[in-house]
């Protein structure tokens, strides 16, 4: 398939509803801004955000900014979006610091929390860097985490329990590989998405993360400089294909087809 252009990556993403009206409703979005206002750290995806975010309304400004989400404080329910412009500045952010680990060759780390949708886009970009010459880390084998283990297929690390993979938002399992890897084994990047690539960050780690529209707590991150890119999309739309030409795009502006 040819990469797309811009304006054709634009269309594929809203005609896939990876962005433009998103299947992610409104009143969950609010839901998920207030909990996170809130103090529930389930919703701030390994990040310390202390006491700096504890008004809903300054959660739902910086999704609108970054997102792309309506910023009528009055609009509680029904349809929400993200900004497919949003995304692909995103994805142009992203591929610059790709581009920096590719001529570094850099160590870098890849996981995911939605395997079902996202560990082939990882995996796709991960293979591309190592032909690069980048060093894609071999997580430590054994590694437990909220009671199941920490794996790799495809290059990608992944939460395991009862023999399946896991859509998971806790920041553990990085936690888990990072004190693993130890200071010396630490990656230079990690791309990843919820609190993989939340926790890296908070651990002082270029994270580049893909975060959908009822998860701001990447987009704060890079905010305040913790994230160094956050890529807004629904991470899990019905045939996770849709994501093939948003890999193409990254892989193609980054310098590593």
């Amino acid at each position: 398939m040819p990469i797309l252009s811009r304006p054709a990556l634009v269309e594929h993403l809203v005609r896939t509803r990876i962005a433009g009206d998103v299947a992610t409703p409104r009143d969950n979005n609010l839901s998920h801004y207030r909990k996170l206002a809130n103090g529930d750290r389930h919703y701030w995806l390994g990040l310390e955000l202390g006491d700096r975010w504890t008004d809903e309304q300054d959660v739902l400004a910086v999704m609108a900014e970054r997102c792309g989400v309506n910023d009528d404080p009055a609009h509680r329910t029904g349809q929400d979006t993200i900004d497919p412009e949003l995304t692909v500045d995103a994805l142009d952010r992203a591929a610059a610091r790709l581009r920096k680990a590719a001529a570094g060759k850099e160590r870098v780390l890849f996981a995911t929390g939605h395997p079902g949708a996202l560990i082939d886009a990882h995996s796709r970009v991960a293979a591309a860097l190592r032909a690069k010459g980048c060093d894609i880390v071999r997580i430590p084998g054994g590694l437990i985490a909220d009671e199941g283990y920490v794996v790799q297929f495809a290059d990608v690390a992944v939460f395991e329990r009862g023999a399946t993979l896991w859509h998971t938002h806790s920041p553990e399992p990085m936690n888990a590989i990072l004190d693993a890897l130890g200071e010396d084994g630490r990656p230079d990047l990690v791309v990843a998405d919820h609190g993989w690539a939340g926790r890296a960050g908070q651990w002082g780690v270029d994270s580049v993360g893909y975060a959908d529209c009822n998860d701001p707590a990447l987009f704060i991150g890079e905010a305040e400089g913790t994230m160094q890119v956050t890529i807004p999309l629904d991470d899990h739309v019905l045939d996770p294909r849709y994501y093939e030409p948003l890999t193409d795009y990254l892989l193609d502006a980054s310098g590593l087809l």
